[in-house]
């Protein structure tokens, strides 16, 4: 089990846990915009716990997805976006969020992300309800308490990665989107002539 040690307790809950999934973020535009999975159900993970489906419903309902923090690393003092949406789906807890590129570490994290050099998401809660299976020690966590969603490096599930990233333009390109800008330019000039 991972505790967010970093997280300071006036904060944050001292006893806040934190799972890493393994599924990549499915998107990312140049907003800063993406989407993915932060929790993925019936799976385990390598701390030997299973998230099962409804275990974030009614945090979701209390919370919503603006009281839920998007962070860096777990780590309260760097949040670096919000999320637009959270929920519960057949698979998992779907998100859906917006780096704010005005806080230079989400434009850090931006670049990162389109290099393929980060790529995981992670979830930080309280466990209100769990049930530990005896034969394999797989603790089912049927009732959480989710604070907070980040973006991290190592994911407790080690196949969790994004999965598509929108690149930025490549100067080749940007010198063929500026020419036909020129081109249109001068044609508009000629019109007013």
């Amino acid at each position: 089990m991972l505790y967010a040690a970093n997280l300071k307790t006036h904060l944050c809950p001292a006893n806040l846990e934190t799972k890493q999934v393994s599924e990549r973020i499915s998107s990312l535009s140049p907003d800063g915009s993406f989407e993915g999975y932060a929790s993925l159900f019936g799976t385990v993970d390598m701390g030997q716990d299973v998230v099962m489906p409804g275990a974030f419903a009614e945090s979701l309902l209390k919370r919503g997805p603006s009281g839920i923090k998007m962070l860096w690393q777990h780590q309260a003092s760097q949040p670096i976006g919000s999320w637009q949406s959270v929920a519960e789906d057949g698979r998992g807890l779907k998100v859906k969020g917006r780096l704010n590129l005005n806080v230079s570490r989400a434009r850090e994290i931006l670049a990162l992300m389109r290099d393929g050099a980060l790529d995981g998401l992670s979830i930080g809660f309280k466990t209100e309800k769990s049930v530990r299976d005896k034969m394999t020690n797989v603790r089912r966590l049927t009732k959480l308490d989710l604070w907070e969603i980040s973006v991290v490096t190592f994911p407790m599930l080690p196949e969790a990665r994004i999965s598509a990233v929108k690149r930025a333009p490549s100067p080749a390109s940007n010198r063929h989107i500026i020419g036909d800008l020129a081109a249109k330019i001068r044609q508009a000039a000629a019109l007013l002539r």
